[in-house]
């Protein structure tokens, strides 16, 4: 795996080193041993699969409060999405600023979502399925959100959003 580093400080996205011959090719999705050499969280705790049949698709910007807190790897499977990101860290220099990133299940690229990071993403293809390695257990009631939308954040998605669930579409401004 090749890890490069986001604008935001923890985050990072990973590329497969892919083993190719006649047959295709070879890459690890996960080593703990590699994870913990570059000081990242390399627990997994739940492994998770969404599946969404319309491009246009929006899920997000979700987190889970203290001490839920959880760290995510986000690999696309099958189509096209954008993966974003926001840095929910107080003290951070980064604080509210956020990262998109193209994941396909073509370039294999995966994002690493530290936690106290808000996590969300837009299918740009029809029968887009993601899936996510969890550092933690969801706990009913921790889970929170960010507006898609909301002004104290700016999140800049490439296409219009066509399907968005009610509680995503109504998560309440941002406050500190």
């Amino acid at each position: 795996m090749i890890f490069h580093d986001t604008a935001l400080a923890g985050a990072c996205i990973i590329e497969l080193e892919k083993h190719g011959d006649p047959r295709g090719y070879f890459a690890r999705t996960w080593c703990q041993k590699e994870f913990e050499d570059r000081g990242l969280v390399a627990r997994v705790a739940q492994a998770n699969t969404s599946f969404n049949s319309k491009a246009g698709t929006l899920r997000g910007m979700h987190y889970q409060v203290a001490p839920y807190q959880e760290t995510k790897v986000v690999r696309c499977t099958r189509g096209d999405l954008y993966d974003v990101i926001v840095d929910l860290r107080p003290d951070s220099p980064t604080y509210k600023h956020w990262v998109g990133v193209e994941l396909t299940a073509t370039n294999g690229r995966m994002l690493y979502v530290p936690a106290d990071f808000a996590h969300g993403f837009l299918t740009l293809e029809d029968d887009t399925e993601v899936s996510y390695f969890m550092s933690a257990f969801y706990i009913p009631g921790s889970g929170r959100g960010l507006r898609w939308d909301d002004p104290a954040v700016g999140i800049e998605w490439p296409r219009p959003i066509d399907v968005i669930s009610k509680q995503d579409a109504n998560w309440p401004d941002f406050t500190e």
